[in-house]
């Protein structure tokens, strides 16, 4: 098998890890107005400290094993943070759970920081604890999204962090992640290549999904228009688009909530993982229509907690008229 210098494939990777970044940072900007940034400043800081390893390694650096294992972990245990930056994704405390998330980040590079600190020269001693915790909030965050439109996104991502910790997986070896010899490092650079790939793959996807969608939300507000502004209309385009930047688990939370207060309340509808559904028949006397306002009403004070007013007018959120009266969504 014919191994590319491991100096020119850690260039590669360090391209791929910057240009991944700045696709993370594009992703702030779409996902303004929602707990979701915080998440995707966790990614570019993850995309750029995976760059400046890669770069010093294709400069010549980190050619200590412990060194480079202690680096690597760094780098790892930032990969994880914006998945568990999601998990706490709901105003108010969303703030205040990006300082757990940042804690966690430093209690799993911990050991890189003990061993060069107290033991130079050796490989970071990793708890199996840390070793199984560590895959598993990648598959936390990689079933977040596996059930949504990013799930091929989501997987290449997944698929990057996990090459990209193997050597701290439960029984793998660390000086996988940097060997002595010429072969061992050449095959590990050729990892980390493939690694950075399906991460610029991975994100490159959920980018061009993001712009789609955006031309799709248009489609969708000519379809609401046609059939008369119903509740569906309304409420499936910011739910679903919330469903694709907070993943699964916040929006079936949301979901829960409103067939709740729909049940309590004999609305004819339902709040799905796929959108609004109908459920029996509504009401037709002028005093019954009025649970369309108050759907309406109830949607947005739920997803309130997460996203903003302008985040809902970007997504759909349109001003309607319900049994002759004017009712704005927004007010």
């Amino acid at each position: 098998m014919l191994l590319l210098p491991p100096t020119f494939l850690s260039g590669v990777t360090c391209a791929a890890a910057c240009l991944s970044g700045m696709v993370a940072a594009w992703g702030v900007f779409c996902v303004r107005g929602s707990t979701a940034v915080p998440a995707a400043i966790w990614s570019v800081v993850a995309c750029l400290a995976l760059a400046v390893e890669m770069g010093w390694r294709a400069s010549g650096g980190l050619c200590d094993p412990a060194a480079a294992a202690a680096a690597r972990l760094a780098v790892v245990s930032l990969s994880l943070c914006p998945s568990l930056s999601l998990l706490g994704a709901k105003r108010p405390q969303h703030g205040v759970w990006q300082l757990i998330v940042g804690t966690l980040a430093v209690v799993l590079a911990m050991p890189a920081a003990s061993a060069l600190l107290m033991r130079p020269g050796s490989l970071p001693a990793v708890h199996l604890l840390e070793r199984c915790f560590m895959p598993l909030l990648v598959l936390v965050g990689w079933m977040n999204f596996a059930g949504t439109r990013r799930a091929a996104a989501v997987t290449g991502v997944a698929a990057a962090e996990l090459l990209l910790m193997r050597g701290f997986l439960p029984g793998a070896a660390l000086d996988g992640v940097a060997s002595d010899g010429a072969a061992p490092a050449a095959t590990a650079a050729t990892i980390d290549a493939i690694a950075a790939v399906l991460l610029l793959g991975g994100m490159l996807l959920a980018a061009v999904q993001a712009l789609l969608s955006r031309a799709g939300r248009a489609n969708a507000g000519n379809a609401a228009a046609d059939r008369g502004f119903s509740v569906a209309a309304i409420i499936d385009p910011p739910f679903l688009a919330l469903r694709e930047t907070l993943g699964a688990a916040w929006t079936l939370r949301i979901a829960e909530r409103f067939d709740t207060v729909a049940a309590a309340h004999g609305w004819p509808c339902r709040l799905r993982f796929g959108g609004l559904e109908s459920v029996g028949v509504p009401p037709e006397t002028p005093s019954g229509l009025a649970w369309r306002r108050d759907a309406l009403r109830a949607f947005r004070a739920l997803v309130r907690r997460f996203v903003s007013d302008a985040w809902l007018a970007r997504h759909g959120w349109l001003p309607v008229a319900i049994n002759g009266q004017h009712a704005e969504p927004l007010a």
